[in-house]
């Protein structure tokens, strides 16, 4: 009776345990591979952009970047979700010295070194 009882309840847990170390894996596995697609989806947009209308045109260089974005993450099935949306924003802002750097070779010291430091 009690090793039925302790059986039992044992292999349930040892279930319940392996479904959800599997599922936390795919989670951040399938979440990880989502955000390296949103990341190099903004840095190829932004680069577009740069190229299309090149140094200046702030604004229109933003709109038309966000359209390539969006553009280029329907082609991958990616769909962003309403939170997502400002801070992919953000992210495109914060892309702007890594662009500079790729097109003009214009990264600041201090910024390229920070960067650097803070990837190694």
């Amino acid at each position: 009776m009690i090793e039925a009882f302790v059986t039992k309840y044992l292999l349930d847990f040892a279930l319940v345990f392996l479904v959800g170390l599997f599922s936390k894996f795919m989670i951040s596995k399938l979440g990880q591979d989502r955000a390296d697609k949103i990341k190099e989806a903004i840095l190829s947009a932004m680069l577009w952009a740069e190229e299309e209308l090149g140094i200046g045109n702030g604004e229109e260089k933003w709109k038309i970047a966000w359209v390539k974005l969006i553009e280029i993450l329907k082609k991958q099935n990616v769909n962003l979700k309403e939170g997502e949306i400002s801070y992919v924003k953000d992210l495109m802002k914060a892309t702007v010295p890594e662009v500079n750097e790729i097109i003009y070779k214009a990264m600041p010291d201090v910024v390229r070194n920070g960067r650097t430091l803070r990837y190694k």
